[in-house]
């Protein structure tokens, strides 16, 4: 008699030449390893939870996806230039000209902080070489101003105001230095820079995103930056920090200063094919590459004025040009970062500020209220089948990363999701489409059909695409998203129906 009280009764025959003797012990092991539950029954597997699909590579790493997540972030460009009415600087400026008299970057960041900002990056050293920290390797820095006596140090400052008000910090260190007579020799330039690197890196706590740019003046020596030692310090320093520059390695350049990506926006590209400075390749930056092997998303760069650094003769752009770079870098799968250079007097202008708060404030009322919400959705097939984890369902939760509609494997000619309305109908003029790109980016062209009409033939989604459809919108009934052709399985997390009342961004 075994455990449990089972009388094991075994007859011997013969089954063709082979003896029942020979084969009743492995039988008898694997009836108790199924009485004792180690072989799964078959009825279990049928009500166990689908798996997610396998993702496409490459991926995003955890810094990567949540920088994707911040949309929009910030720019202080600050330094001698603010206060000789420059872009560049010649490098011999003396640093008694750097005098703010109301420097408070505690300012900068509540502004930043109603803007909905959660980054700011600091140029803590621009081309002229000026310093905005006592740097001990050279003394044309804040130490030689008259400001606070020599005694400031405005990097200090801005990273304890951004912690106050709980938005992340960055750091600019310009490579090309117009001041420093070391500019030129290759291996001290490079030591001097790494050196001033590691003070950044160490003095002043975690640091989220360090901007490098090849930016230099066509009459300036001919040197090598050490960009790879850069590089490989700051991940030793700072192990969760981004690193932008035209070729990454966790964020690129768009390729233009404007603030547009292209129609056609990967956040894959193959790293080899970058360096940094190369003119060359500024659309491949700016289009990036189904077939790249590196995840290496774009960051849109733009100045809420027409030049970078504070000058009293500027203004601010127009509202309408503001959200039409929204639309055109959000809405296209990248992360903007907007400068706004704060005055000689060390504060944001109060024009400045306005023309933020109407910008969010825009942004606020067309995408606060999801109008497809209340509508019901069906969709061509569903990874697992009806009650699956995947349904169309999930495309409206609140999740835009980790929930998301699958199609079934089969459903690979015709792939769709549909909102369809009740009653009399909706009018709109956004819709918004976001992939699950945790596990990849997918789509590489889908068309939009309103009311059986197609409006929209588009082609990489990503992160997020806007599409604007004119001022007046469309009045509808029924909406339907088509994927014509992607790399994998499409896996769509969000889709949105709004309406923007403020006027024409132009085509998005």
């Amino acid at each position: 008699m075994c455990k449990h009280g089972l009388v094991i009764k075994w007859e011997e025959k013969d089954i063709g030449t082979v003896p029942m003797s020979n084969i009743w012990v492995p039988l008898f092991f694997l009836f108790l390893m199924h009485l004792f539950g180690y072989i799964i029954p078959i009825n279990s597997l049928r009500n166990s939870a689908i798996p997610p699909p396998l993702p496409l590579l490459p991926l995003p790493s955890y810094s990567q996806l949540k920088w994707q997540q911040r949309e929009i972030i910030m720019f202080f460009h600050f330094g001698v230039n603010t206060f000789t009415d420059s872009e560049w600087g010649s490098g011999h400026e003396s640093p008694a000209i750097f005098n703010p008299t109301h420097l408070n970057p505690d300012q900068w960041f509540r502004v930043a902080a109603e803007a909905g900002i959660s980054l700011a990056i600091l140029t803590a050293k621009h081309h002229d070489g000026f310093c905005l920290w006592p740097s001990k390797y050279t003394d044309h820095s804040v130490a030689k101003s008259p400001w606070k006596e020599g005694h400031g140090d405005v990097v200090q400052e801005f990273v304890t105001a951004a912690k106050a008000h709980g938005i992340d910090a960055g750091l600019y260190l310009s490579p090309w230095d117009r001041h420093d007579k070391r500019y030129g020799n290759e291996k001290l330039y490079n030591e001097y820079y790494l050196a001033q690197l590691q003070e950044l890196l160490t003095r002043y706590g975690d640091i989220r995103e360090i901007w490098f740019d090849g930016a230099k003046g066509s009459n300036a020596p001919n040197m090598s930056y050490y960009f790879w030692d850069w590089f490989a310090m700051v991940k030793e320093l700072q192990s969760s920090i981004n690193i932008f520059s035209d070729a990454g390695p966790d964020i690129r350049w768009i390729g233009n200063e404007k603030g547009f990506a292209g129609k056609t926006c990967w956040s894959t590209i193959n790293r080899t094919s970058l360096s940094i400075g190369n003119a060359s390749i500024v659309e491949y930056l700016n289009k990036g590459d189904p077939k790249g092997t590196d995840w290496l998303a774009p960051e849109c760069d733009v100045s809420i004025r027409p030049g970078w650094f504070w000058h009293k003769s500027e203004k601010p752009k127009k509202l309408s040009k503001l959200l039409e770079i929204y639309y055109k870098s959000v809405g296209r799968n990248c992360v903007l970062l907007l400068n706004v250079p704060p005055n000689s007097s060390g504060l944001i202008s109060e024009i400045d500020i306005k023309r933020l708060t109407q910008f969010r404030g825009a942004i606020n009322t067309i995408f606060s209220h999801n109008l497809a919400k209340k509508c019901l959705l069906e969709a061509s097939s569903q990874r697992g089948g009806k009650g699956s984890n995947f349904g169309p369902e999930n495309v409206l939760d609140e999740d835009h990363l980790w929930t998301y509609w699958a199609p079934s494997e089969d459903d690979q000619k015709d792939t769709w999701i549909e909102i369809r309305v009740e009653n009399q109908g909706i009018r709109f003029n956004v819709i918004m489409i976001q992939e699950a790109i945790g596990l990849g980016q997918r789509i590489q062209r889908h068309e939009i059909y309103v009311d059986g009409k197609r409006v929209i033939r588009g082609t990489t989604v990503g992160y997020k695409r806007l599409h604007w459809l004119g001022v007046r919108g469309i009045h509808a009934k029924k909406v339907t998203i088509r994927v014509v052709k992607s790399r994998d399985l499409p896996l769509i997390s969000s889709v949105g129906l709004f309406f923007d009342p403020y006027g024409n961004p132009s085509e998005s």
